[in-house]
């Protein structure tokens, strides 16, 4: 489960277990032991302020004394005290503190006559006082667990968090401090599912790509270093010879200056594939993306190479099944770099007189796929998965007796990648080597 759904569950979980177990304890601890805190406090204040009401009642119907009396309760006490009459249509008498911000609650009392007869009512407004909010000892010794519930809960939603999500995040910042280029380092070992797993995953691919790349630079320089080395070695040599032996025949000599001048051509070749691969790469960097019809385009490139292969004695078989209105965003000379490349390594080493080259193209959920295949010579299965690396060929031999430096399936995983598909090799159900890419489609 991931983590964006897995922690806000995780806290909804806690809420309602803290909520729950406050319930419980105060239906348990507090229903019928704890008196209404409320009523309480009023029938406290009912009883304080019906003692007024009786002097006032004691003092009829002397006005004087009455309020004589009322003003002195004003003063000595935080209330205010009003005197309506009977009907309670008229203020006889007020006596009103300043607005208060704290609660009101207001106590209405009859005044009665010794006949029981009611001459007065007797409104007290009385605030809530601080004091009357404390609770006794025995009561805050009930509240007390409640407290310590909610903080063993936070304890166990701590320590959860602690060793599912920030101990990985610690190990994960420890492994990226350890990383060194030149030395393999641990995998990071994960088997969760969510986002912390797939952290450790996207580490692990990260750390096999950087150490790939070193590998593709020595491979690079050693490529470099081999295919410059055979022709100069060459040159050198000739050099040599015609530096040493002064009295070699002229048409021999011919010869020498021949071969050195083929030498030379071929050191510029190399130099000049190099150059066109570099400037792939940074044309890569600014590819320029268009919609394109997926059936238009892979009609006219099988229609294109099923004529250039059948000047070469070769036979093109291309199959679909695209329909109108599909639609890539590509870069199109660049696709058609990867077939050109595609086609071009099919020739060069499929091995065989009648070779025989299929094209197929389908679409699948939103990407469209396209393959070729040969019945050539194919690859040996140790050989499959470094088809992509830069410079790789299967074998030196093969690579000097048919040119080529092994950058043409690189040039090919790079462009399918820029353009947010994928590439791969398989053994060809013809008998030789078949290439898989993928394109998003335009939806």
């Amino acid at each position: 489960m991931k983590l964006k759904i897995k922690l806000p569950l995780l806290f909804l979980f806690v809420s309602v277990l803290i909520i729950f177990s406050i319930a419980i304890y105060v239906k348990i601890v507090f229903i019928g032991k704890v008196p209404f805190i409320g009523t309480e406090m009023k029938e406290k204040y009912t009883a304080e302020y019906q003692k007024i009401a009786n002097h006032v009642s004691s003092l009829y119907p002397d006005m004087e004394e009455i309020n004589d009396y009322i003003k002195q309760i004003f003063e000595n006490k935080n209330i205010s005290i009003i005197l309506h009459n009977s009907e309670v249509s008229d203020v006889i008498l007020s006596y009103r503190k300043s607005p208060y911000k704290s609660v009101l609650t207001n106590y209405w009392l009859p005044v009665r006559t010794h006949d029981d007869g009611i001459v007065f009512f007797l409104e007290i407004e009385s605030p809530i006082g601080i004091e009357d909010t404390v609770m006794s000892l025995e009561y805050i010794g009930m509240l007390l667990p409640l407290p310590v519930i909610i903080c063993f809960t936070f304890i166990i939603l701590f320590i959860y968090i602690h060793f599912n999500i920030t101990k990985p995040i610690r190990i994960l910042n420890s492994g990226l401090e350890k990383i060194n280029i030149r030395r393999p380092f641990a995998l990071l070992d994960s088997k969760r599912k969510d986002e912390i797993g797939d952290l450790y995953n996207r580490f692990n691919e990260m750390e096999g790509r950087l150490h790939l790349a070193r590998k593709e630079q020595t491979d690079m320089i050693a490529a470099i270093a081999h295919d410059l080395k055979t022709p100069l070695t060459s040159i050198s040599g000739f050099v040599e010879l015609l530096i040493t032996q002064k009295k070699l025949p002229e048409k021999e000599k011919q010869e020498y200056y021949e071969l050195i001048q083929k030498k030379s051509k071929h050191i510029g070749e190399l130099i000049n594939y190099f150059s066109t691969f570099t400037k792939e790469e940074l044309e890569l960097e600014s590819i320029d993306l268009k919609p394109v019809d997926v059936l238009k385009l892979f009609e006219n490139i099988a229609m294109e190479y099923e004529i250039e292969l059948s000047g070469l004695d070769y036979e093109l078989t291309w199959n679909h099944s695209f329909t109108a209105n599909l639609f890539l965003m590509i870069d199109e000379p660049m696709i058609r770099r990867v077939f050109g490349n595609l086609f071009s390594n099919a020739v060069r080493y499929g091995g065989t007189k009648g070779l025989k080259v299929y094209m197929n193209g389908y679409t699948q959920g939103y990407y469209t796929y396209f393959e070729v295949e040969d019945n050539g010579a194919g690859v040996p299965d140790k050989d499959i998965s470094s088809l992509f690396l830069k410079f790789f060929t299967v074998d030196k031999s093969r690579q000097s007796r048919n040119g080529g430096m092994g950058l043409g399936l690189a040039s090919c995983k790079a462009i399918i990648e820029h353009h947010g598909g994928e590439i791969c090799a398989f053994h060809s159900g013809y008998g030789g080597l078949g290439i898989r890419f993928s394109l998003p489609l335009v939806m």
